[in-house]
């Protein structure tokens, strides 16, 4: 049987090499005043033996935890949007050697977020979904702990990383435009999360550089649950609309499910787009038109930021927060 290797601390090392800790604790570190004969002795032994500092004995020596606070909402935490998010959030901290503590919270309560900041169990903290007037963006600004927001921000004071919901909505928006349709109804959830906002905004937007005016009474919003989706598609045929528009998937799916009761046929009777794509859009009959985002890397990018904050040294840049507009059966 192979024989295990011994597992070498500070102490080992020191009494090995016959130098002080502070003198090895510095040679890893790279500083303080060390002899370059010394500190390549160090490495080479360190290397040789395979010996991996403590993550947590470095955080009490720097007071820091290396934990990171990731707060979900909890009406929404099952969304692919957050499970692709969380992914690359995951992905990035365990490169830096970063644990993620979970909080699922709703906007009006943050007493878990409250404790983790009070009890200093993190060194920092990405918010995964922002509202108007946000309680968790205030408490943390006057808490003065680092943090991030994924989404849209109109807090100058905030850091938020963010996919290009407004350009793409446009962009959707613009094509189902081109192709005739002119009363397109807008279907969203929560009116005062800023990514609704955005897309709001690209949907107006597509429809004034055509020198069209969206029809105000066309716009459905806190649509999210069945029952008032089912109100909403009433509504809907009643103004005779050619064409719907949904913000996310969610919203879509329980559109498409009032539609497919009513015997709606989708797209010979109603053209159907969605701000947001899923798994469940693409595979759905007929497939959906939708935004496709690398959500994994927006997780990836608000991670990188929040680590950058931290002062850690970052390996890669962020990357590039692209789109594409998914052409499906649900439009043509």
């Amino acid at each position: 049987m192979a024989q295990e290797r011994k597992k070498y601390t500070i102490d080992d090392i020191a009494r090995e090499l016959g130098v002080s800790k502070t003198t090895v604790s510095r040679a890893l570190s790279g500083k303080g005043r060390i002899g370059k004969d010394t500190v390549e002795r160090v490495r080479a032994f360190v290397e040789e033996h395979e010996y991996r500092p403590n993550r947590v004995a470095q955080g009490l020596a720097r007071s820091k935890t290396y934990n990171l606070g990731l707060v979900i909402p909890g009406e929404y935490s099952g969304m692919p949007f957050f499970r692709d998010c969380i992914d690359g959030i995951c992905q990035e901290a365990y490169r830096y050697n970063y644990d993620i503590l979970f909080v699922v919270t709703r906007e009006d309560g943050r007493a878990q977020l409250q404790r983790l900041v009070d009890n200093h169990k993190v060194d920092g903290i990405i918010l995964t979904r922002t509202v108007m007037n946000s309680g968790h963006v205030e408490f943390l600004k006057k808490s003065r702990m680092p943090f991030v927001v994924i989404g849209p921000s109109d807090d100058p004071e905030v850091t938020s990383i963010d996919n290009p919901n407004r350009e793409a909505s446009r962009e959707l928006t613009d094509f189902l435009l081109m192709k005739g349709l002119r009363r397109l109804a807008l279907v969203g959830g929560n009116a005062s999360h800023y990514v609704n906002r955005s897309r709001k905004r690209g949907f107006n937007d597509a429809h004034q550089e055509k020198g069209f005016h969206p029809d105000p009474a066309l716009l459905f919003m806190e649509v999210e649950d069945y029952r008032k989706a089912v109100r909403v598609a009433d509504q809907i045929m009643l103004a005779e609309c050619d064409g719907i528009v949904c913000m996310d998937e969610m919203v879509c799916a329980l559109i498409l499910s009032c539609l497919r009761e009513k015997g709606i046929a989708v797209p010979a009777r109603m053209k159907l787009a969605s701000m947001y794509d899923g798994s469940q859009l693409e595979s759905n009959l007929p497939p959906v038109t939708s935004i496709r985002f690398d959500t994994k890397g927006l997780g990836r990018n608000a991670c990188m930021e929040i680590l950058g904050m931290l002062g850690e040294e970052l390996r890669d840049d962020l990357f590039p927060m692209n789109y594409q507009v998914i052409l499906r059966e649900s439009t043509q």
